[in-house]
């Protein structure tokens, strides 16, 4: 059994957040269970955090609830607060409704994008690339979300991204566990790779078509998962 290190040394430092102390708290350990830094199912010791965030229990409680209610901790009384397992009812909603938001983004985009914006995500894939072959994992990680964010901002609707990032919160902290199995990174590239010259075709169906093959890959990569890593899943 793998040994679990105290939070103190898995938590980022607050001054590495924006915003008010409570903001910082929360995005700190909202930050360590979207990356698994803090693993499904393992109880939040909420003095310890206090103690390794230097903070009173105050801004701790209330992080704790912002994430209760977006399900990323489970609060049981007379047993403590856990961070949630992982639901597939939850995923597949939440996949559900980011790919309506990115078929329509990226449909859309194709048929206005700019030579400028199109330079952009030709540097992005670039440096996915670079990032792979460096070992940065994490920094590869970032670079696909940026991608993602550019072709939902390039419709020019302002709320977009916000909405998609919102319904991908339980996919994003599914997908950690998907992308360091061997190969996947590479073909998750290869399928950015074709989104990205379906957009320099300016071709709208294949745009479509791209984008939806890459995003129901991880759905499928985690309906394996279940049967492999039970104890993972509600």
């Amino acid at each position: 059994m793998q040994e679990v290190r105290p939070a103190a040394s898995r938590l980022r430092p607050l001054d590495a957040f924006p915003g008010s102390l409570a903001q910082k708290v929360y995005a700190c350990l909202k930050e360590a269970i979207l990356n698994l830094t803090f693993r499904p199912g393992e109880i939040l010791r909420k003095a310890e955090i206090c103690e390794a965030l230097g903070v009173s229990r105050s801004p701790v409680a209330e992080a704790v609830a912002r994430l209760a209610s977006e399900a990323l901790v489970d609060v049981i009384p007379q047993a403590g607060t856990f961070v949630a397992r992982f639901s597939m009812a939850e995923v597949r909603e939440g996949a559900f409704l980011r790919e309506a938001l990115e078929l329509a983004a990226v449909e859309r985009v194709a048929l206005i994008v700019t030579d400028d914006q199109l330079v952009q995500l030709r540097r992005n894939l670039r440096l996915q690339e670079a990032l792979v072959a460096d070992g940065d994992i994490a920094g590869f990680y970032a670079q696909d979300s940026a991608l993602h964010e550019m072709i939902l901002s390039f419709t020019g609707h302002r709320r977009l991204p916000g909405m998609a990032s919102t319904a991908w919160v339980h996919v994003n902290r599914a997908r950690q566990l998907i992308l360091p199995q061997p190969g996947r990174i590479g073909d998750t590239i290869i399928e950015h790779q074709a989104i990205v010259t379906a957009l320099e075709s300016r071709d709208p169906e294949h745009a479509r078509a791209a984008t939806r093959v890459h995003l129901r890959q991880l759905v499928t990569q985690l309906e394996k998962l279940t049967a492999e890593r039970p104890e993972l899943f509600i």
